[in-house]
């Protein structure tokens, strides 16, 4: 039976600034020292993306840190002008001797959301739990709901079991706290960008407005907020990615403190939020590096939405509605990071983007959820779309807003 992953797979804890360029190649370092601890020291070759904004994303720092942990020193090479054909992001680590000989060799991919795997992928090991029969697609899923007379987020913990309530407990821990700490911290963001951090000043210039446009403006601090301890390199959630973290948990924490609602009716929207992530995951891609940051914030926009229009009261079908209006909208989004630095223009898209996802979800209640273009066609022309985009948009630091000094 062919299987999708757990929303642990989705749902990361971690530390930013990038899920693609700063987890997946600790955890990829990890595991190599892991499978071959018998090295004097290791060799780490960066290809394609991950070579040409890992330095802004903190790759080295990353690995290094591993080495350093395991006692081992590592010298670390950068191929930006190299690509690997099975994805952009590609790590080849080595085991080396004192006098350079090789021990052993192997190619990892950071395919998005932290997630590691090589061309085989026999020796990982992810949570493969969801038939596909029945959440392979929108479509499927939405289909077996009505069947079985049941809410998204019910589907998801069948499968799941309540043990996973536990994990989504301490992902929206994490999440809060990353906001909270996040409206308390001040000053320049690191990278050499000079950028300050504005997640407190918003919160506090919020305070003073009434009505829609104070309302407005406390999601965009929540987003702001947790952007910036990403960007800091603070303790965050993959939701789905590290550079589009502050989108989910601002709706949320916004909806929770207007409505008073209880942390288990946020824990089901977050089990509705993962599995429209899943489903993108499983038949597009998360990858700024792959598809763009449409991949990434416009994700994490159709994510927020359905999770906000299933706390609202909607349908099944509106929160599909919402979720695909994320995609749509975002469509093309191209990912061109300044120096390679997850903060501009990447900060102020989360902030955007927590707004339209609580537009999308407004927009979708007016409806009865029946509308033109599905979930499942935004995610396929997603795809085509990121394929299309020039390399020099998609988190190569080749072109766009990238080049700007």
């Amino acid at each position: 039976m062919a299987l999708m992953e757990s929303l642990r797979e989705l749902y990361r804890i971690g530390y930013g600034p990038s899920s693609s360029h700063t987890m997946g190649p600790r955890y990829a370092m990890e595991r190599f020292i892991e499978h071959h601890p018998e090295g004097d020291g290791y060799l780490a070759e960066l290809y394609g993306s991950l070579a040409a904004t890992g330095k802004g994303h903190l790759t080295d720092k990353a690995i290094r840190e591993v080495c350093e942990k395991a006692g081992k020193k590592i010298d670390i090479r950068w191929y930006p002008d190299t690509f690997k054909p099975f994805h952009p992001n590609a790590l080849t680590i080595k085991a080396v001797t004192k006098d350079a000989k090789e021990l052993a060799e192997k190619t990892y991919y950071s395919v998005g959301g932290g997630k590691i795997v090589t061309e085989s992928q026999n020796d990982l090991t992810p949570i493969d739990i969801y038939p596909k029969e029945h959440f392979g697609s929108m479509a499927k899923l939405l289909n077996y709901c009505s069947e079985e007379g049941m809410q998204l987020w019910e589907a998801v913990l069948q499968v799941e079991g309540e043990e996973i309530m536990d994990y989504i407990q301490e992902v929206w821990q994490v999440m809060k706290t990353s906001i909270l700490n996040g409206l308390d911290n001040e000053g320049v963001l690191p990278g050499g960008l000079k950028l300050q951090r504005k997640a407190s000043q918003v919160y506090a210039k919020s305070q003073d407005f009434k009505g829609p446009l104070g309302e407005t403006k406390l999601p965009v601090a929540y987003a702001l907020a947790v952007s910036e301890e990403n960007a800091g390199g603070g303790k965050i959630v993959t939701a789905p990615t590290c550079g589009s973290c502050g989108v989910l948990p601002a709706v949320l924490y916004c909806l929770q403190q207007q409505d008073n609602l209880a942390d288990k009716r946020i824990y089901r929207a977050l089990l509705t939020a993962g599995i429209v992530g899943n489903i993108v995951k499983e038949n597009g891609s998360i990858s700024g590096a792959e598809v763009g940051c449409q991949g990434e914030v416009g994700v994490a926009c159709a994510m927020a939405g359905a999770a906000a229009t299933q706390l609202l009261g909607g349908s099944i079908y509106q929160i599909e509605y919402a979720a695909e209006m994320g995609l749509e909208h975002h469509l093309g989004l191209t990912c061109d990071p300044m120096r390679g630095l997850v903060q501009i223009p990447c900060i102020e898209r989360n902030a955007m983007a927590a707004m339209r996802a609580l537009d999308h979800s407004i927009f979708a209640l007016f409806s009865d959820g029946r509308h033109r273009v599905s979930f499942d066609a935004a995610v396929e022309v997603m795809m085509e779309t990121g394929q299309a985009l020039p390399s020099l948009y998609r988190e190569t630091s080749m072109g766009g807003l990238a080049l700007l000094k």
